[in-house]
């Protein structure tokens, strides 16, 4: 796929390469791919079958009014673990697997560009919100992860 860019090679095109390189700049292909890795690889992975169930529900609100009746006593709906170990663990070890596809996915290199150039042309996902880079404090990434 040749796209026509003035001031481009001698025949005014640019490459596949050069169009990738122009699409992963475009902050709207950026939030566009944000969000089709998230459904993929997390939304739907295994936790969509931790999510099925029944979800209490809460006069007040904030769920100060729920609790969870154990054979150990009760426990506030607040301080409820939702995830054992043991699901986490799985979660963690599928959306990894699903990430790893995506990546294999995304870097093939005529799989990969034909995403981008589909993301580019509609967003799959126009009932999400758009994605943001701004922190709000609850990530838990570590910025020095690669520093040690």
């Amino acid at each position: 796929m040749r796209m026509h860019v003035k001031g481009k090679d001698s025949g005014g095109c640019m490459s596949s390469h050069d169009e990738v390189r122009a699409f992963i700049k475009d902050p709207v292909l950026q939030q566009r791919l944000a969000k089709y890795l998230v459904l993929q690889c997390v939304r739907n992975s295994m936790l969509e079958d931790l999510h099925a169930g029944i979800s209490p529900s809460s006069a007040s609100g904030n769920y100060s009014d729920v609790n969870v009746n154990t054979p150990y006593g009760v426990i506030p709906w607040p301080k409820v673990s939702r995830l054992n170990d043991d699901e986490m663990k799985r979660l963690m070890i599928d959306v990894a697997n699903r990430a790893y596809r995506f990546i294999h996915t995304l870097f093939d290199e005529n799989a990969g560009p034909e995403i981008l150039f589909r993301l580019a042309e509609r967003d799959p996902l126009p009932q999400w919100n758009e994605p943001t880079l701004v922190d709000d404090g609850a990530s838990k990434s570590d910025p020095d992860l690669f520093k040690r």
